[in-house]
């Protein structure tokens, strides 16, 4: 393990213990929002340091019975080669652990999502995969523990669905069925064949996960503009002699607000600045529903057979990941809802390329940084020898070119 890292993970278990202090402490007890933020610090940090703990002691295990080695005992000796080999398999695990919990997590990794299943390319025999799907994915969740509700759902009019939209409730919904959006097809004799052809079908599936319940749009009064006029039309002196009416301009969304129905000033804007709230806030949905169409297009493509991320082939029995080349011969329990051997080796796939970009980018972090120390001898050479410029110049462009040429010699030669 790099020493930076295990410096880190020292600083993250000396934060534990510091935490379980304070959540002890009756004064952190009485202060809500202080305990709850601890608690909730404590809940993210927990099952990495748990990893590190373990691994310490795998550490310390070792030690122990290198130990051994030293005996007089062959027998002795071989016991201990063994178990050294055991315990070093099991801090190579545990190391891996630690690395997968320490890669960025998904903020909507753990929220409730939108699970929507439209008929592609195929007419009925499309729509009749489309409840086979809605079944699977039924199935599964009822599996985990999780709910479901069906919001929407447009039948086919010979069974399945043209178009089907569930709400799927439950901790790490959106963490194990974010790879299931994109366009999926089946190859099987339909049941309106009547020849016993197989066909070629697709669904297309997405996957969105809930958004936040927007209430009300904080307003910094530093972007209002208040503008003060005199209304206009029938209504006294309260109406059209006084400068009651308000027009209210938003700086950052340009939306502009006027008010002059009510008799003072105060009054209209208090009811200006509530038809702002009520503007912003449907600007604010409207943008997250237009967010939400754009992935939603994004994630499911045309829905033709020929941008499938998955291949379900009824005669074979086999359904394969074009994204991860896996191929299953159990259809039949993945269809069940068994979809587990398919979703692990995804997200094991996407977590192994976020460790591969860490790594990338640490040894392009560590080259880069050694070539700034070349450039700076180089640099540093030049001023050196910036006097002998005028008197001695054939000198001088000699030491550059050979101060020039060591630094990139050993910049090459960089490990």
């Amino acid at each position: 393990m790099k020493e930076s890292l295990r410096k880190k993970l020292d600083l993250l278990l000396a934060r534990r213990n510091t935490i379980n202090e304070q959540l002890s402490d009756a004064a952190v007890v009485r202060n809500r929002d202080q305990f709850r933020k601890l608690s909730i610090e404590l809940a993210e940090i927990h099952e990495v340091v748990d990893s590190y703990a373990n691994f310490l002691n795998l550490e310390r295990e070792i030690e122990e019975v290198e130990n051994l080695l030293d005996d007089s005992d062959e027998e002795m000796q071989n016991m201990a080669l063994a178990e050294i080999s055991d315990l070093s398999q099991s801090l190579q695990e545990a190391q891996d652990a630690i690395q997968q919990r320490l890669l960025p997590k998904d903020p909507n990794d753990n929220r409730n999502i939108f699970l929507e299943i439209r008929a592609g390319t195929g007419g009925d025999e499309a729509a009749i995969f489309a409840g086979d799907l809605c079944r699977m994915y039924k199935l599964y969740v009822q599996g985990r523990g999780w709910k479901y509700e069906t919001i929407t759902e447009s039948e086919g009019e010979h069974g399945g669905y043209k178009e089907v939209v569930l709400r799927v409730i439950g901790k790490g919904a959106y963490s194990r069925l974010k790879f299931e959006s994109g366009t999926h097809r089946v190859q099987r004799v339909p049941k309106t064949e009547a020849q016993g052809r197989i066909h070629t079908s697709a669904c297309t599936v997405a996957i969105l996960p809930e958004a936040d319940k927007i209430d009300e749009i904080p307003i910094n009064s530093q972007d209002l503009r208040v503008d003060t006029f005199r209304a206009s039309g029938a209504g006294g002196q309260h109406v059209n002699r006084t400068d009651s009416a308000i027009r209210i301009t938003h700086s950052p969304s340009g939306i502009v607000v006027e008010c002059q129905d009510e008799r003072s000033q105060h009054q209209n804007r208090a009811r200006a600045m509530a038809i702002l709230r009520a503007r912003l806030l449907q600007a604010e949905i409207q943008k997250q529903q237009e967010e939400r169409s754009e992935a939603r297009r994004l994630m499911v493509g045309s829905g033709d057979r020929s941008e499938r991320i998955r291949t379900y082939n009824f005669p074979q029995g086999r359904v394969t990941d074009h994204r991860i080349n896996l191929t299953l011969f159990r259809l039949d329990e993945f269809v069940s809802g068994t979809m587990d051997p398919i979703v692990d080796p995804l997200t094991a796939e996407f977590q192994a390329g976020l460790m591969a970009d860490i790594d990338s980018f640490d040894r392009w972090t560590r080259v880069d940084w050694r070539l700034v120390k070349r450039v700076s001898r180089l640099a540093t050479c030049f001023i050196d020898h910036l006097p002998s410029l005028k008197s001695k110049p054939t000198f001088f462009l000699r030491k550059c070119c050979q101060s020039t040429a060591v630094c990139l010699m050993s910049w090459l030669t960089l490990p």
